[in-house]
């Protein structure tokens, strides 16, 4: 086939030919330089297509990203491989396990071969979570252990330990999930609110996890799970206390990490954003004994609890690091904060985050 390349060089060489001076060499250089051209042209316009293809497919996936995604990408891509999770003779220990997300994470445990401790203050619902554990996986009855304390009752975890260590002989994770939320303003909380906080959300949490993590060492192996918040890694306005003990988790589980990078044992934080859980019922306020009073409602925009603890099993299934759970446009704002911090705190947060706006926000309305 006849190249316009070609063309362009055969109607040289006949526009030379009867030139006796015109060197051959010049001839050649004329041919080479107008094949040169047309392959640069080329060249040019197939990288100019995939830069336009590169783009387009980054406004798609940015856009999808916006509609659908409610889950930082890590999370998404393994959960999208839909592979079983494997918890059989695993022995997992829940706190905070009588309702909301620890109530639903022991449904998504056991469905996968989990045997289960679960522990929380109130034991009429603990023992319903027993009980429909046991429905769902037709497992024996040995295999789901109820182990009801308070968290900040430091005196009984080494009790505690011991009892499910003497019912199952070892522990494979541990699922730190116990906590309280809170409402107020910076000025306006008591101290006693903030002690009371950090000693459920914080020390209690600490305080369990050195006990079993002595077991941990023994057995050279073990994962620990940490229900942190959006607020753990936001600064979540008119909750100074609830955000301080969610921000002071990530400090001490980080440090465990890196503590125990030799001795194969796992640290996940799990930062769930607005989940319909009854967390938000038990809120407190910036006085001491005093209830929020906030209920939630069926219509709240908020990701439904059976949905995070899915995503949440697959993350624990897989020990990632971190994973962020939310809908959005919470999701796109832990994004912007971790990749953006100055934008996001110079523009978002004062465009963004006015009293009346946080509020329903955060009550998903």
């Amino acid at each position: 086939m006849l190249t316009r390349a070609k063309a362009d060089c055969l109607l040289t060489v006949s526009h030379v030919k009867g030139q006796d001076s015109f060197p051959v060499c010049q001839i050649v250089t004329i041919c080479f330089f107008k094949i040169g051209c047309c392959q640069h042209s080329f060249v040019m316009e197939l990288l100019t297509f995939l830069w336009i293809f590169i783009l387009l497919s980054l406004v798609v996936g940015f856009a999808l990203f916006l509609l659908y995604a409610d889950a930082d990408l890590t999370l998404l891509f393994y959960h999208s491989l839909n592979r079983p999770r494997d918890f059989r003779n695993k022995v997992v220990w829940i706190t905070g396990a009588s309702s909301g997300i620890g109530e639903y994470l022991a449904y998504a445990l056991v469905k996968s071969g989990a045997k289960l401790a679960l522990s929380g203050v109130n034991v009429e619902r603990l023992t319903a979570v027993g009980e429909r554990c046991k429905e769902i996986s037709k497992c024996r009855a040995e295999n789901i252990l109820l182990v009801p304390f308070q968290i900040n009752d430091f005196e009984v975890h080494d009790e505690c330990v011991e009892k499910v260590l003497d019912h199952f002989s070892q522990i494979d994770i541990l699922v730190n999930n116990a906590g309280i939320s809170q409402r107020a303003d910076f000025a306006d909380i008591d101290i006693a609110v903030d002690q009371q906080l950090f000693n459920v959300n914080v020390f209690g949490t600490v305080n369990l996890t050195r006990k079993v993590l002595r077991h941990f060492l023994e057995r050279k192996k073990g994962h620990v799970v940490v229900t942190s918040s959006t607020a753990g890694k936001l600064g979540a306005p008119y909750s100074s206390a609830y955000t301080g003990s969610k921000h002071a988790l990530h400090g001490y589980f980080e440090c465990l990490r890196s503590e125990m990078v030799e001795e194969n044992i796992d640290v996940t934080m799990v930062c769930p954003g607005p989940v319909f859980s009854n967390l938000t019922d038990r809120c407190v306020t910036g006085k001491v004994g005093e209830k929020y009073g906030h209920k939630q409602q069926p219509t709240d925009k908020k990701m439904s609890t059976e949905r995070c603890c899915d995503l949440m099993a697959t993350a624990i299934a897989y020990k990632l690091d971190e994973c962020w759970i939310c809908i959005q446009p919470i999701l796109f704002m832990y994004y912007m904060a971790q990749y953006c911090p100055t934008v996001f705190r110079k523009l978002v947060v004062k465009l963004i985050f006015n009293r009346q706006r946080v509020m329903k926000m955060r009550q998903g309305r």
